[in-house]
């Protein structure tokens, strides 16, 4: 399907209105997965042209995101990646750990952001960062796009390692879901309830009564709902 390309069109508003000339795309991936980090990617482009078919990697095909990966390592300017655990999902609720990844990825980055454009329409990271947020930025900003290709394929390599030969992981097939709940990952979850990689506060467990004892409460409300709706599909 055609799309249209991603520009430097909110960086170079940026520029403008602000005088902020370190501008960072921000994005994440795993927020609608049952198992596994969400993480967070940073990314700096500057203004150069961008590797062509660069956009958001929800709409590019495993092939090609894993080329694009290749191509934005020595193409970007610099990136970072912040994950926040399953634990401290569950812990802190979705709304702060994805602030927490996202600090993180934001913080390793060699040089300070003066601007950050954050892709969706809330803004999650608050002071004292300067965020612009973009709906569909990871289609419509190349520093957004870039940051959206590195951190699906990491995470989704990091996924596919996830276990030990024998120990039951391999039933789950985070190798192909990413920890998203594909039918395959729904039936191990059935057979052998949830693995150390599993977010216990989320609400499938209340379609587990063997496994249902497992559950943590979830502190916040915001986050129950953020929960809900990033399990009414598939983030890939």
């Amino acid at each position: 399907m055609p799309y249209e390309a991603p520009t430097h069109t909110v960086e170079r508003s940026l520029r403008a209105t602000t005088g902020a000339k370190i501008i960072a795309g921000v994005d994440e991936v795993g927020r609608g997965a049952w198992a596994g980090p969400v993480t967070v990617c940073a990314a700096i482009t500057g203004l150069r042209r961008p590797p062509d078919g660069l956009t958001d990697s929800k709409l590019l095909t495993p092939r090609r995101r894993d080329e694009l990966f290749d191509l934005l390592q020595t193409w970007v300017t610099a990136h970072a990646l912040g994950h926040a655990s399953p634990e401290e999902i569950d812990e802190l609720g979705m709304t702060a750990a994805l602030r927490l990844a996202a600090v993180r990825a934001l913080e390793a980055l060699p040089v300070r952001p003066e601007a950050v454009i954050l892709d969706g329409k809330h803004d999650y990271l608050g002071a004292p960062w300067r965020v612009r947020t973009v709906i569909k930025g990871d289609q419509s900003c190349i520093a957004v796009a870039a940051a959206s290709v590195i951190a699906k394929v990491q995470r989704d390599r990091m996924m596919a390692t996830l276990g030990e030969p024998g120990d039951g992981t391999e039933e789950f097939a985070f190798a192909a879901n990413a920890g998203y709940p594909s039918p395959v990952h729904r039936a191990a979850l059935e057979l052998r309830g949830p693995t150390v990689y599993h977010r216990l506060s989320w609400s499938y467990l209340d379609a587990l009564p063997q496994w249902r004892h497992l559950k943590k409460v979830r502190r916040s409300e915001e986050a129950m709902e953020l929960e809900n709706g990033g399990q009414l599909g598939f983030d890939f």
